[in-house]
């Protein structure tokens, strides 16, 4: 009798011990050496700790679904699974991929927006990206809440969506793509020197984004920036109409890459061959630099600027300099050197 109850607690034994090994091997070793190729892995919104282990055995990066969930139980990770793509390898031990899932190592996408665009043009990049852009995107730069958060009247957050270099995982939302622009605008721009720098020059913060963007859109040298800012303010100071091209072209629904005369006809409030003063609101995104030069222009008399087609442009005082420029820059053959 004895015999057979040592032998039974032998039975028991073993057998747990080959449990614990087995759940050992399956849950603590990788399936394969370190330097594994790669696998991108991508865990959908709402997934479950059942459908991530499944999901990650079927990529062959663990042994068993059922250790794994094991094992994030044990840690107390089975609600923290992230959503997102993650780089793993079948070289990782389980809980190093359980670490990388649950901690937010998520793959970084990095986004790059330029200075002069607009929000269609973001929403392209976004969108080439595999991110969030689409009719989500266009939503929520007209959020009446982020609108309001800024005072914008003008219907969009075009010109606040700060150009810069972004990283994003595949997984957010529009919504927070928004905001991190956004924050980014405000931390950079609304400043005390350049909240009180405008109201100096009797501006609102509004106007000069506004004040800005066309700035962006008319250089092309940077040095010019001040310059063109200069006439800007000179024209009006002197209550005389902007008359400059990037906002006909903004006000042009599907403008085609050609600016035809009769364009600067048409009846829109950021036509300013049409109406004096700044249009309603930015046409695009301007950078920093850009900012400063509405905030702080060249103090000069200029009072126009027409290109020299090659990215730089002759100002000029009065309009009969400025006819003279035209006529050399623009209507005669431009010689250039090879």
């Amino acid at each position: 009798m004895k015999y057979s109850v040592f032998a039974g607690a032998g039975i028991a034994l073993g057998l747990f011990l080959y449990i614990c090994g087995l759940f050992y091997y399956q849950a603590f070793t990788p399936i394969a050496e370190r330097g594994s190729q790669a696998a991108i892995v991508e865990i959908p919104p709402g997934a479950s700790l059942t459908s991530v282990s499944r999901l990650l055995f079927e990529k062959n990066l663990i042994r068993s679904p059922s250790a794994f969930r094991l094992l994030a139980y044990a840690q107390r990770k089975q609600k923290n699974i992230q959503i997102g793509e993650f780089e793993l390898n079948a070289g990782m031990k389980p809980g190093e991929i359980l670490e990388k899932i649950t901690s937010g190592q998520a793959i970084l996408h990095r986004v790059t927006i330029p200075e002069g665009y607009r929000i269609i043009e973001i929403n392209k990049i976004l969108s080439d990206e595999g991110l969030a852009g689409g009719e989500a995107f266009i939503e929520q730069v007209s959020n009446p809440e982020h609108l309001a958060s800024l005072g914008i009247t003008s219907g969009s957050l075009e010109g606040y969506l700060f150009p810069d270099t972004y990283h994003f995982t595949r997984n957010t939302s529009a919504q927070v793509i928004v905001e991190t622009m956004l924050n980014n605008f405000k931390k950079k721009i609304f400043t005390e020197e350049y909240l009180e720098r405008a109201s100096e020059i009797g501006y609102s913060l509004h106007e000069i984004i506004t004040l800005a963007s066309v700035i962006e859109k008319e250089t092309g040298a940077k040095e010019e920036r001040k310059l063109i800012s200069s006439v800007f303010h000179n024209r009006l100071n002197k209550k005389m109409r902007l008359q400059t091209d990037p906002t006909v072209i903004y006000a042009i629904k599907d403008f085609d890459g050609n600016l035809r005369k009769k364009d600067l006809y048409i009846d829109s409030p950021y036509n300013t061959y049409r109406y004096r003063g700044l249009p309603p609101g930015p046409i695009a995104s301007p950078g920093q630099l850009a900012i400063e030069a509405a905030l702080y222009p060249a103090q000069t008399d200029h009072l126009y600027f027409v290109s020299k087609q090659d990215g730089t442009h002759q100002f000029s005082n009065n309009l009969k300099e400025h006819n003279r420029a035209v006529h050399k820059y623009q209507l005669r053959p431009i010689k250039r050197t090879p």
